[in-house]
């Protein structure tokens, strides 16, 4: 089964998955939270989304509450979080595991894939960010300091268009 064939759930709580939410698109796969030092990069995500929606992209924001609770609200708060502070267009997930013994499938396959410095294993932290190809390969990984800004990871979304 690809990455792509997982089941996932919408923020709304619709059964899902990658292959349905972005079909014949490439997916940058971001854990997302709402009270972290990195929110911010919300709005470098949205531009992304706006710049390479057309060319066949979308991000995909996961929220997760395992680092510190900073994402602690519920999916209407953070549906509206998302949409009022950050404009948010991207499709978003409901609250995940990244980490641990209850990871969800996705990061458990996600988190083979290792970085530029070809570390593997778990997420470090809040918007870590795996750039997954059309077919299902995870063309990459971006720790969480990578911003969506970053030109290696803008030439890694140009590459997998």
């Amino acid at each position: 089964m690809s990455i792509r064939d997982i089941p996932v759930q919408t923020l709304d709580g619709a059964p899902t998955t990658l292959a349905e939410l972005a079909a014949d698109r490439s997916v940058l796969v971001v854990n997302v939270a709402s009270r972290c030092g990195l929110t911010p990069q919300y709005a470098g995500l949205v531009r992304l989304q706006q710049t390479y929606a057309d060319r066949g992209f979308t991000v995909v924001g996961v929220p997760c509450n395992q680092f510190m609770g900073q994402e602690p609200g519920t999916a209407e708060e953070i549906q509206e979080f998302c949409a009022t502070n950050y404009g948010v267009d991207f499709p978003l997930l409901a609250k995940t595991d990244v980490n641990g013994d209850g990871r969800h499938p996705l990061y458990a396959e996600l988190t083979r894939a290792a970085d530029t410095e070809g570390e593997a294993g778990d997420v470090q932290w809040n918007f870590e960010k795996f750039l997954v190809s059309r077919e299902g390969e995870v063309l990459a990984r971006f720790r969480p300091g990578v911003t969506p800004e970053d030109p290696a990871l803008v030439n890694a979304v140009e590459k997998s268009l």
